[in-house]
């Protein structure tokens, strides 16, 4: 059992532990708890608009004749799915866009090095490498005027050098785009039987 002394004292401490007192840091503990954004119900302040959420909230509204409280809801919970589908996809191209950034780097750096380096890292990376196994001293990435065939084996090669990291960024990304259009495919379900029942 605790002291008389100890209580008071715990009740001083707790007085000095409130948390933030200023509205910017209030705000910026707001997002202590996120940690990758996946499965933050509507908008990540910060890095979503949240006009632009309203905007499309307002515009799945729009295409839905809610008759009552439950369709109401259940269309705003479609907005928020779609939302967050939405955002899964501009995780996917950002995750992509970081590893094109970082292998146009890597190319630049190699193309300032001596061709003997470059060989040896193309035959170890698989980078320029041609059927023959001889270096074509290609494999950089970011020219202003490829093929739509040389943009798609960019971002296959991108894919493959995030996958290999194996941190399972993309099959969390998978699971949860799957269970989001799940869930999609329920609410619509549930509004079209209720719409059925008027």
């Amino acid at each position: 059992m605790a002291s008389l002394r100890q209580v008071e004292a715990n009740r001083r401490n707790a007085l000095m532990s409130t948390g933030p007192q200023t509205e910017a840091g209030k705000k910026r503990s707001r997002g202590n708890a996120v940690r990758h954004g996946l499965t933050a119900e509507t908008v990540i302040v910060g890095l979503e608009d949240a006009e632009d959420y309203k905007a499309f909230e307002l515009s799945v509204t729009a295409d839905f004749d809610a008759q009552t409280a439950v369709e109401r809801e259940l269309v705003l919970r479609l907005a928020s799915l779609l939302w967050r589908l939405r955002r899964a996809a501009a995780i996917e191209t950002g995750l992509l866009q970081i590893q094109s950034e970082i292998l146009r780097e890597a190319g630049h750096a190699r193309a300032t090095r001596p061709q003997h380096d470059r060989v040896l890292e193309a035959i170890q990376f698989g980078d320029g490498v041609r059927a023959d196994g001889k270096w074509s001293g290609q494999g950089d990435v970011g020219h202003s005027q490829e093929s739509p065939q040389t943009i798609n084996a960019e971002v296959g090669r991108c894919f493959l050098r995030l996958a290999n990291l194996d941190n399972g960024a993309f099959e969390r990304l998978s699971r949860y785009e799957t269970a989001l259009w799940r869930q999609v495919g329920q609410v619509l379900i549930t509004l079209e039987m209720l719409r059925r029942k008027r």
